[in-house]
């Protein structure tokens, strides 16, 4: 299936490709277009996300990462752990402490990377190392 997002990748942009490919679909292709063509990819069959009045994008305050686990309802400890963390950096709030660093790493590789599908490729291996991050970190004992 084809999936589009606006240009320019940042946070979430890459998380949700990330979590698209890994837990939704793994045959997934992605389009990144400028906004005033998200509906002209749309018609032609593309699943928008993280695009204005996207079903999947930003709503009541969650990112478009939390969107697509609410839709596929996925239940993964870990990727709920990572969904805060990503809300975080790309809400701007970085009420979890991670965030920033995610936030920094995502413009690092924007100013490395600026064509959105190299930037994408490389970054799934910051998403695929975080993602076990999480899972060793709900897995500590409290305390």
């Amino acid at each position: 299936m084809k999936w589009v997002t606006r240009s320019h990748v940042h946070v979430d942009r890459v998380a949700c490709p990330w979590l698209i490919k890994r837990f939704v679909d793994s045959e997934a292709e992605f389009v990144f277009v400028p906004n005033t063509r998200i509906n002209e990819v749309v018609a032609a069959g593309a699943i928008p996300f993280d695009a204005p009045g996207a079903e999947l994008g930003h709503h009541d305050g969650k990112c478009s990462f939390e969107a697509i686990i609410e839709k596929y309802q996925l239940t993964d400890p870990a990727l709920l752990r990572l969904a805060k963390i990503v809300s975080a950096a790309d809400t701007g709030r970085f009420d979890d402490p991670v965030a920033t660093g995610l936030e920094a790493i995502a413009v690092g590789y924007g100013l490395r990377f600026p064509d959105d599908t190299k930037n994408l490729k490389r970054q799934f291996a910051v998403y695929d190392a975080l993602y076990a991050w999480c899972a060793m970190d709900i897995a500590k004992p409290a305390g």
